[in-house]
């Protein structure tokens, strides 16, 4: 009797101890006797410092990391959870990627040529350099002559008044030689594969009908002129051995108020492209690309125009685009209704002094995810860099445009910086768009690069921390942004 006693007593204590260790390994009963009961809130990330099958970057909007890599184990499993999941498709492919990058004004090269020999080339170094350490630019924009971000205003044949030069005798890019070209030297030693968009702001004032750099159109007399100032400039920094990848005819022909500027109407590029710039170019034998339009989002009809003309499609790669109106998918409809030209996005500014928060979301929803998911094949954000006080500019040039960097007794990062950074660092020049599916408030554009790794940049554009899946290949692996935080993942 008392062996059966302590018998179920012995039963009894056993019975408790499992009870208390369900889920764990004290109990002897196995997995399959007590399944767990679904749970539908999502499960955590994992965490740990060990081996990771995707490497994870991230800038949170609170401005306590800025694009750091996580040390975190980011590992793809079979298993399933309840959480969204962005799916990563190889086998969709859609346009090639050409870069990157930033503006690179007059102004922004004073400023780096004037720090310190050694602080420039370890800055440089860190801009242009594919590296662990460094964010690979890939693509610059520059101006054709001076932009508004130039100290002065100049052209690369300036005249006395009521003087003309019809045979550019007097042309010459002396005024780059200063800043502009050794540092594009510098950055081509450093990635000789970059590539580089130039843009005139204005013609020379001589060829204008208002005999001024801001505003007035171009006098049609001088149109084959002009094409040939396109071509002696591209010959020129040719000898720099500075290669143009591409040009367009006029930044943003719509707008007459900047100082430099010039107005140029739809009709009017098409004939300066057809008749002139386009011939010219072939006569010459140069493959620069000609990119049309140059401006907002809000007038697609321009570009729209040009590429119903057949004569003027045939010299032209694609059209650009800017984002101070209209919306990004207006470069999807020009895209759409020509699928054999290109498209790009040229130019976007940040106003100072900055709201980091904001203009990290606004920026990286609608140009470094938005444009690529409509068809462009690069992002330039507007500019590299400014002083504390936003200059150099011309009087009546933008007053308030915050660089990349701010460079004064020391250089700052912001937050363009870091915008174009979780791209440039990753996708390289040759990458293609790969598809992936927008959930929620989770935005986000993927990549192939010409090695073979995915690159995935998210977007979390709520205001509350997200939990969710990427998957690749019927693989997942769980990961987490807080609100407003943008993640780059590489595997």
């Amino acid at each position: 009797m008392r062996m059966l006693q302590n018998s179920l007593l012995f039963l009894r204590l056993y019975f408790v101890f499992c009870l208390l260790s369900i889920g764990n390994t004290g109990c002897a009963s196995s997995k399959k006797d007590i399944q767990p009961i679904p749970n539908p809130t999502p499960n955590p990330i994992p965490g740990g410092t060990g081996k990771s099958d995707v490497a994870f970057w991230l800038t949170n909007p609170d401005q306590q990391i800025f694009f750091k890599k996580q040390s975190v184990s980011l590992n793809f499993s079979g298993s399933s959870n309840y959480n969204p999941s962005i799916v990563v498709d190889t086998t969709q492919t859609y346009q090639s990627i050409d870069g990157f990058g930033f503006a690179l004004t007059g102004g922004s090269a004073t400023l780096i040529n004037q720090l310190p020999s050694s602080s420039r080339d370890e800055l440089l170094k860190e801009l242009f350099t594919s590296d662990s350490t460094f964010i690979g630019i890939n693509y610059l924009r520059i101006s054709i002559g001076a932009s508004d971000l130039d100290a002065t205003v100049f052209s690369y044949d300036d005249l006395a008044a009521n003087q003309t030069d019809p045979s550019l005798s007097k042309f010459s890019i002396a005024p780059d030689f200063s800043h502009l070209i050794p540092i594009l030297k510098s950055v081509i030693a450093l990635n000789p594969g970059i590539k580089i968009m130039g843009s005139p702001w204005s013609a020379p004032a001589w060829m204008k009908t208002n005999q001024s750099p801001k505003g007035g159109s171009l006098k049609p007399e001088y149109y084959s002129t002009y094409a040939n100032y396109f071509v002696k400039y591209i010959k020129a920094m040719e000898t720099q051995g500075i290669k143009i990848d591409a040009i367009t005819p006029q930044n943003e022909p719509l707008n007459p108020n900047n100082n430099p500027s010039m107005s140029m109407s739809a009709i009017e590029q098409a004939d300066f492209i057809k008749n002139h710039l386009g011939p010219a170019f072939k006569a010459a034998s140069i493959t620069t690309k000609i990119i049309v339009y140059d401006h907002n989002c809000d007038v697609p009809s321009y570009p729209v125009s040009i590429l119903s003309d057949p004569a003027a499609k045939q010299y032209v790669d694609g059209s650009a685009f800017h984002l101070y109106a209209g919306d990004i998918s207006a470069l999807s409809q020009v895209h759409n209704a020509f699928p054999d030209k290109n498209v790009y996005f040229t130019e976007q500014w940040v106003g100072g002094p900055s709201n980091f928060a904001g203009d990290l979301k606004w920026h990286v929803k609608n140009l470094i995810i938005g444009a690529p998911r409509n068809w462009s094949k690069n992002v330039i954000e507007w500019n590299l860099a400014s002083d504390p006080n936003y200059y150099p500019h011309t009087v009546g040039g933008c007053s308030t445009c915050l660089g990349a960097l701010t460079i004064g007794t020391s250089v700052n990062r912001n937050v363009s910086y870091y915008i174009i950074a979780h791209a440039s660092k990753f996708v390289k020049t040759g990458s293609v768009r790969i598809a992936s599916n927008n959930i929620g408030s989770l935005a986000n554009v993927a990549f192939k690069t010409p090695s073979g790794k995915k690159v995935l940049i998210v977007l979390n554009e709520s205001n509350t921390s997200q939990i969710f899946n990427i998957q690749f290949n019927e693989m997942i692996v769980t990961t987490e942004l807080a609100g407003g935080a943008v993640g780059t993942y590489t595997w």
